[in-house]
């Protein structure tokens, strides 16, 4: 499993926010603030300076943001994050937070995908093994179909059998998913707002009941967050949000 931070956008829009807040805008200024992230920050906005003035804005914001609990400032910072190989069903458990996301989360669908009898995300790889994998361990081979008593045909399909009938289906595909294991690997994109990320990473981390392979994808996002903006990403833990009604 592994996490990749694509991008960190609209930490220009947080620092001028910062200035509207304080009644000392003015247009000079903003647009001086802009051309300081466009060469202080990287093309994907990690930061890439030790320019003392930049990274004094962003303490201050920090400060406004987080210590003073105005985190509407903090909403202008998008963090954008790909996930790569989580099994499907702690990818659900991150999933019941989409609103925090603003819905803006993709999965690999299981409707229109297709798996192999052996697929599992590597926490899963020395844990649990399927039918399918004991069979041929045990040199017992699965015949292709299977015929009911009544008749009723069922073919060879990933981790079981579908009946004939849905093969080509325009079901098919809602059929052969529901043979389809929690463990499966799946890979989603998502975005998520700094101090919404920051409240799903403090319900999801390492001291959470969470499954443990989402715990390490949590971790990993955090971590990748620290190495390309360590001011913001040091964040993630002493962000405090509301919980929504």
């Amino acid at each position: 499993m592994i996490v990749y931070l694509n991008s960190i956008t609209g930490v220009d829009d947080a620092l001028v926010s910062l200035l509207l807040s304080k009644r000392s805008w003015t247009r000079e200024k903003e647009l001086h603030i802009r051309r300081m992230v466009r060469n202080c920050l990287t093309e994907d906005g990690f930061l890439n300076t030790e320019d003392k003035d930049f990274l004094g804005r962003i303490d201050r914001l920090i400060k406004y943001g987080v210590k003073e609990g105005h985190t509407t400032l903090l909403r202008f910072i998008d963090l954008s994050y790909t996930v790569e190989g989580l099994h499907r069903g702690a990818q659900d458990d991150f999933d019941s937070h989409a609103r925090r996301l603003d819905s803006r989360i993709v999965r690999a669908s299981t409707r229109l995908a297709t798996f192999d009898d052996d697929e599992k995300s590597n926490w899963y790889h020395d844990k649990i093994m399927y039918p399918f994998e004991i069979c041929k361990a045990l040199g017992i081979a699965l015949p292709n179909e299977y015929i009911t008593p009544d008749g009723t045909k069922y073919v060879k399909a990933t981790n079981g059998y579908i009946n004939a009938e849905y093969l080509y289906h325009q079901d098919g595909h809602d059929v052969r998913r529901g043979l389809y294991p929690l463990a499966i690997p799946s890979n989603f994109i998502f975005k998520a707002q700094l101090p919404e990320f920051a409240h799903i990473v403090q319900h999801r981390d390492k001291d959470s009941h969470a499954h443990p392979e989402l715990k390490q994808m949590i971790e990993c996002a955090e971590e990748v967050l620290i190495e390309a903006f360590e001011p913001l990403g040091l964040q993630l833990t002493k962000i405090k949000m509301q919980r929504h009604p």
